[in-house]
């Protein structure tokens, strides 16, 4: 993973961001937010920005699921606040998509990430090619 050309510490590298509200249960004995709810964080940002791009079409069955995640973590987190989680595709595979992640509590990118998911059938219950209008769209945003 990483094998990019975009930077995803930088704000300016996301054009969709999802907010999250930081909840007290978060916390962890050290003081900080625990690197389970950066999970949860992520997942937020994921789930809008592949659901929201599959929802333009009427592919019936057609879902995502995710098969591996990495996260950087950068800097500590703490509550109370709010993170903005920038999200971007970066690539795009035969039966898989990876996107990218940046957490941000402010300016300061506190955490990075990356996730690659698999388009999968939940009719036949196996992966799938995604439809040629899907890869399209796909490429436009990578595309920007």
């Amino acid at each position: 993973m990483g094998e990019h050309e975009f930077d995803l510490s930088r704000r300016e590298t996301f054009s969709d961001f999802t907010p999250v509200t930081i909840r007290f249960s978060d916390q962890d004995s050290m003081g900080h937010v625990n690197n389970v709810s950066f999970g949860a964080y992520i997942e937020a940002a994921r789930t809008m920005l592949i659901q929201g791009l599959l929802d333009q079409f009427d592919h019936p069955g057609l879902d995502f699921i995710l098969a591996r995640v990495v996260i950087d973590y950068r800097q500590e987190l703490h509550y109370p606040g709010t993170v903005d989680v920038g999200a971007r595709l970066i690539r795009l595979g035969s039966k898989s998509l990876t996107s990218g992640y940046g957490v941000f509590s402010g300016d300061e990118c506190v955490a990075t990430s990356e996730s690659v998911n698999v388009f999968y059938d939940m009719n036949t219950r196996s992966s799938v090619v995604p439809p040629d209008d899907v890869q399209d769209a796909v490429r436009r945003k990578i595309a920007g």
